[in-house]
């Protein structure tokens, strides 16, 4: 049946969309009111979502409680969990959900047609039928509840959303944006958080939950997606069959209000949490913050990204540089914001002081009065606009399936305009006449109007307080000691036995009856065969050529990799710095603001990185390399290598100002990193202790790299020649012929002209002697606690099993998915509280446990070492063990795009890995059974007998339990 006959759904519009190769599809659900987006085209990568709008009343994270909550059952799949058995055993290559401040959407992917309408069958079971309405205990799991395991016991408040919230609001860069919306729209749903705010997360009534659900989940409130190679018109008979026909349309009162333009600007002052030890000197966020206009402005919708490009993002940006320039704050960045009803453009000082708040403001004003007068750079803005217009067209989402992408980018449209969910990710003539605008004064207009005579702004400030994580700590206990001192002795008993009634409900397995409901894949359903290996090893002279001969639509890939094993030890340290400083200083023929927009200009992006191998047959061997990588259009690959060889080679370190510049920037990222992803820190962090790769990493990379970049910041005056003679050191020790290998993604047409061109850069590195020796380091163990103003922690537990003699096998792969979301999934997240739960089992040896946004510590490591014994007695049928074997497949076969490809060869090469390897391990995957997993058990004990303890948390708490660390330290 063709879509167009379908008599349930009137179909509003079809369109062939030439940028995507897709047919469009809009209609609408004639009985129940929902609307259907369709993208059909040949992505084998399928994505279906159904998403509701959700504007929250209020910051009791309502919407996200109960994003997390519809997916623990349903009357389909009456098991606890449904999530997580998919999670277990599913081809899927996209499973999760998501809580904007005013949607939520559920979407899911995968590659096998089978797979895909199960997931789409969970899904649309979850939102529609969900067991809230049966078990309350879900609602105190994922939300909130009191907890007292005894009437002794201090009263306190758990739940897995509010602790996720706790660790957000610990950031304060997550703050931040959220002070911004609440500054700029005021009287609409944006002022509330929709995640949640930790103090009025308990105001929540399970009642109030419910209404919520019963008000926004039905599909007169629903926006369903679907894209790629499927039988489009047999999806919607089944969601009509099966789902749409059973609701009649209704109307749903959620239209995202519009905030009323403001007479003046705004201002506001606010406060995030630091430590004792942490200065407040030079530890303000300054922000100014404008609404620009409205998310269904096909034009500005990108036309503000290229302004963002042109006046802040770039190195050397006008506003940038003038605010630099002036020493107001130290990183200077902005950010447009196009995802909410209005949007929003954003310029941030951080690391600025209080007393420079209006300073702050007049010369972002003077700068723009200045530019709307006399132009901006036409060549910044052509840039920007080439920046922008190659990854729209190159389409690489890294390991998100492009069809997610493109669904959440049509929601920016589609959600306040039912007529319009394709008018950006159609976005081809749009970059066309921008590119024709660019020539004019169209972007000195839109500053005029829209940011200069524009009153709906605000100007906030973010500054650091000390005491402020304590004295909500001891607000919340005196709330809750006066809270248990008010309850009668049946009350607090009361208490007592919901606490134990919530873990016997979470300790309770799901009945054989209830598991068999989700849908399950047979083994003969995985391809028994490894995915091939795109990869050539070639000569070109004496180097090294990694070749992958991948179509790519007429765009190069490439590499210049330079082992750095002969870089001496005092200055191996600082290649994390040359890293992050090519690229952005001068060199002989441009400043670093011209090189930077020639890049734009002329390719698809240089960067250089450093990556680790280790031999994957002789594990003591680790190959450290330093890359230039490019991407660009073929015809353009002469000019890119032109580019690479003039940072290379050209770069001039001796801009003393310019390089100050780049290290306050980059401890500002490092710093906001180390909070936000404090798991991969202390995950990082505790390998170091006994794994000499890893230790090596953490100098380029990791704590030592951050204590390196902060100590040469606050010494910079003392340090600066010192730094420069380290860096021009560097690139002569590092950029030689005898270090180069090369690599090229791409077909045999353009091949020869890069190797060609390679030659040319290999005759022009430097020949002349050097002083080499090797950087040796060994590994120390030290168990370190991490000190920080947040309110959760990052526990990782780390080991080697190799090193005990045991023998790394396919199997371990199904492990880690039963770990995952098993045991520690079960003990820590869902008993524990913490927000996240990870493991990982190297083909090294190197392994270890983390938590994330952990309420707990002790009982975390307790949970740890429990893990060997769960896994000895495990104790799995053969539909336990077909679902762990999928969900491990479905890790190892996610689709590459080519860049990806050849990545995965390179890496095998360097690694000493064949295709017979990958096949190896991938029939011991395919084999593992009962008695394999159980043996597994020694792999546990043997990684966690090395007792590697690495925590990054609140000071307080560590400092409670300081026996477990053998030192403690502030994080910053």
């Amino acid at each position: 049946m063709k879509i167009e006959e379908m008599t349930s759904y009137r179909l509003v519009e079809k369109k062939k969309i030439e940028d995507l190769n897709s047919m469009s599809y809009l209609l609408e659900h004639k009985k129940s009111g929902a609307r259907i987006a369709l993208l059909s085209n040949d992505d084998e990568n399928k994505v279906f979502y159904i998403g509701f709008r959700t504007p929250p009343e209020d910051s009791t994270g309502v919407a996200h409680i109960l994003e997390h909550s519809v997916l623990e059952g349903s009357r389909d799949f009456p098991v606890k969990d449904p999530f997580i058995e998919l999670a277990k055993g599913s081809l899927n290559t996209f499973l999760n959900a998501m809580t904007y401040p005013d949607k939520t959407v559920y979407p899911v992917a995968s590659c096998n047609d089978k797979d895909f309408q199960n997931l789409m069958h969970v899904y649309l079971d979850a939102v529609f039928y969900p067991n809230i309405y049966k078990e309350p205990k879900i609602f105190e799991q994922e939300g909130w509840h009191y907890e007292m395991e005894s009437p002794e016991d201090e009263l306190s408040i758990n739940g897995v959303v509010y602790n996720e919230m706790k660790g957000a609001f610990s950031s304060p860069d997550d703050v931040l944006e959220r002070e911004i919306t609440n500054i700029l729209f005021p009287d609409t749903s944006y002022s509330n958080e929709s995640g949640g705010d930790p103090e009025v997360i308990p105001d929540l009534t399970y009642e109030q939950f419910l209404d919520f659900h019963r008000k926004y989940y039905h599909p007169s409130n629903s926006y369903i997606y679907l894209y790629g190679n499927m039988d489009m018109a047999e999806k919607l008979e089944y969601l009509d069959e099966a789902y749409l026909s059973h609701f009649d349309r209704i109307t749903v009162d959620s239209e995202i209000g519009v905030q009323a333009p403001f007479e003046a600007c705004a201002e506001a002052g606010k406060f995030y949490p630091i430590t004792e030890s942490e200065p407040e000197e030079d530890n303000t966020y300054l922000t100014y913050n404008i609404v620009v206009g409205d998310s269904l402005d096909r034009e500005r919708y990108i036309a503000f990204q290229i302004l963002d490009y042109a006046l802040c993002s770039a190195p050397g940006a006008p506003l940038k540089q003038a605010l630099l320039d002036k020493g107001i704050g130290k990183d200077i960045y902005s950010y447009y914001e196009s995802g909410i009803r209005q949007s929003y453009f954003t310029i941030v000082a951080k690391n600025a002081n209080l007393d420079r708040k209006a300073e702050f403001v007049e010369c972002i004003e003077e700068n723009l009065r200045s530019l709307s007068q006399k132009g901006i750079d036409k060549k910044a803005l052509r840039a920007g606009l080439n920046f922008y217009e190659f990854r729209y067209r190159e389409a690489d989402f890294g390991s998100y399936p492009a069809g997610l992408m493109y669904g959440l980018q049509v929601l920016d449209s589609w959600l306040y305009d039912d007529a319009k969910p394709f008018i950006h990710i159609e976005a081809g003539e749009t970059y066309k006449k921008l590119r024709e605008k660019a020539e004019t004064s169209y972007f000195e207009d839109l500053i005029r109007e829209c940011m200069l005579e524009n009153t709906h702004k605000g100007i906030l400030t973010l500054a650091p307080r000390k005491g402020l994580a304590e004295e909500r700590d001891r607000i919340l206990t005196e709330k809750l000691a006066a809270l248990k001192e008010s309850f009668g002795s049946e009350q607090i008993q009361e208490v007592v036995e919901e606490t134990h009634a919530l873990l016997e409900y979470q300790e309770t397995p799901d009945s054989k009856e209830a598991l068999a409901t989700i849908p399950l894949l047979k083994r003969k359903d995985i391809r028994k065969e490894a995915e091939p290996l795109v990869n050539e090893i070639r000569k070109t002279g004496d180097t090294t050529v990694m070749y992958h001969d991948i179509f790519t639509n007429h765009i190069s890939y490439f590499r210049f990799l330079f082992d750095v094993k002969q870089v001496p030890e005092e200055l191996f340290p600082y290649i994390g710095i040359l890293k992050s400083v090519l690229g952005y200083m001068d060199t002989e023929n441009f400043t670093y603001g011209e090189l930077f927009h020639e890049i734009n200009m002329e390719t698809g992006g240089i960067t250089s990185v450093t990556n680790f191998f280790t031999n994957a047959r002789n594990l003591s061997d680790c190959l450290v390399t330093f890359e230039m990588k490019a991407k660009t259009l073929e015809d353009n690959l002469p000019r890119t290598v032109q580019l690479v060889q003039e940072i290379m080679l050209k770069s001039k370190f001796d801009d003393g100002k310019r390089l100050y510049e780049i290290l306050a920037e980059l401890k500002s990222r490092l710093q906001s990193n180390l909070i936000s992803s404090g798991h991969s820190v202390a995950a990082s962090r505790a390998m170091s202790y006994f794994s000499r790769p890893a230790a090596i990493q953490e100098q380029v990379n990791g704590m030592p790299f951050y204590r390196l970049v902060a100590d040469l910041e606050k010494n910079f005056d003392s340090r600066r020649e010192d730094l420069q003679y380290k860096l021009e050191a560097l690139v002569r020790c590092i950029f030689r012929p005898e270090n180069l290998m090369l690599d090229y993604v791409g077909t045999e047409d353009h091949y020869e002209e890069f190797i060609a061109l390679a030659g040319q850069v290999k005759e022009a590195l430097y020949k002349e002697p050097v002083e080499t020796k090797p950087f040796v380091i060994e590994p120390v163990k030290r168990n370190e606690g991490f000190l920080s103003a947040s309110q959760v922690q990052y526990v990782c537990r780390a080991g080697n099993f190799i090193n005990k003699g045991l023998a790394y096998t396919g199997a371990l792969k199904v492990l880690k998915v039963m770990m995952s979301y098993e045991y520690l999934w079960q003990e820590i997240r869902v008993k524990g509280g913490a927000y996240g739960c990870m493991c990982a089992f190297g083909k090294s040896g190197d392994s270890y446990f983390v938590s994330y946004r952990d309420p707990n510590l002790k009982s975390t490591v307790e949970a740890y070492e429990k893990a060997a014994d769960f896994i000895e007695a495990f104790d799995g049928d053969e539909r336990t063990m077909t679902q762990y074997i999928i969900g491990a497949v479905s890790e190892l076969d996610t689709p590459l795009n080519p860049a990806a490809k050849g990545l995965r060869g390179m890496s095998s090469y360097l690694t000493n890995q064949t295709y017979e390897d990958y096949q190896r391990e991938r029939d011991e995957l395919l084999g593992a059974d009962v008695n394999t997993i159980r043996s597994l058990a020694a792999v546990i004990r043997a990684f966690m007998e090395d007792d590697c303890l690495c925590v990054v948390g609140n000071d307080n708490r560590l400092k409670e339990d300081k026996e477990m660390f053998d030192v403690l330290e502030n994080l910053y």
